[in-house]
């Protein structure tokens, strides 16, 4: 844990789904604690099942937690309503997964429009649409803002579904298994765009994955285990 200020607080954290009639339910987080600081990086590994992506929803107001504390900035999730969960994931929060999620109708530029749609735009940024522009040219899609998904490759998408995460200047980057279904060399690509911008626009991250380059890349690597989270060292 780095010295600045907390970003993200997870305390106690229970989720468990419940069963049919006469079914145990199903635990996926015991008592999960976590803190991200202002500015840091963290990587979160466990095998497949493990509740991984499940504490990525928790954390980012996508599902409610069972019991124990979720809080981005000191504000307690569970004491915000539908449309204040919205503004925090639009305005603070960006979201990264496996799956692109772009709209195949729309172009490249149009996608990455998408989270500023809502009318709030951050301040001292400018214009959405230079803004676009300029960090689709920053990734390598400059030339393709005309261009609809199913043009682009798997790098690509991913490249555009980080471009629109970012687009709102969000505090906290939260990426589920952002790399899971490229190649190498691509997955690099992606996980360097990701440090620079997150570097460069203050941006804290919060990465989960299977991949140990992923891991390695990120300042703090923490393992999901038996419902909880326990620290290990960098990958090498």
């Amino acid at each position: 844990m780095t010295d600045e200020p907390v970003l993200l607080e997870i305390e106690g954290l229970v989720k468990r789904y419940e069963a049919g009639p006469d079914q145990p339910h199903l635990s996926v987080l015991e008592g999960v604690d976590l803190r991200v600081g202002a500015g840091e990086s963290v990587a979160i590994v466990g095998p497949s099942g493990s509740g991984k992506s499940t504490l990525l929803h928790v954390a980012g107001g996508l599902c409610p937690a069972t019991s124990g504390r979720v809080a981005f900035d000191g504000r307690d999730l569970a004491e915000l309503d539908a449309d204040e969960l919205a503004a925090l994931r639009n305005r603070e929060l960006g979201l990264v997964f496996q799956d692109h999620h772009l709209l195949p109708q729309c172009t490249v530029l149009e996608n990455v429009l998408l989270p500023t749609l809502a009318g709030w735009q951050p301040p001292g940024r400018g214009d959405a649409e230079a803004r676009a522009r300029e960090l689709c040219a920053r990734v390598g899609l400059g030339e393709r803002l005309a261009h609809r998904p199913g043009r682009l490759s798997g790098g690509e998408r991913q490249r555009v579904a980080a471009v629109r995460a970012l687009i709102n200047g969000p505090r906290l980057l939260l990426a589920d298994e952002p790399t899971g279904s490229l190649d190498a060399r691509t997955a690099d690509e992606l996980v360097d765009l990701m440090c620079e911008l997150g570097d460069e626009l203050g941006v804290s991250l919060l990465v989960v994955t299977h991949a140990e380059p992923v891991a390695g890349r990120m300042g703090r690597v923490l393992e999901l285990r038996g419902g909880r989270l326990h620290p290990l060292p960098r990958p090498s």
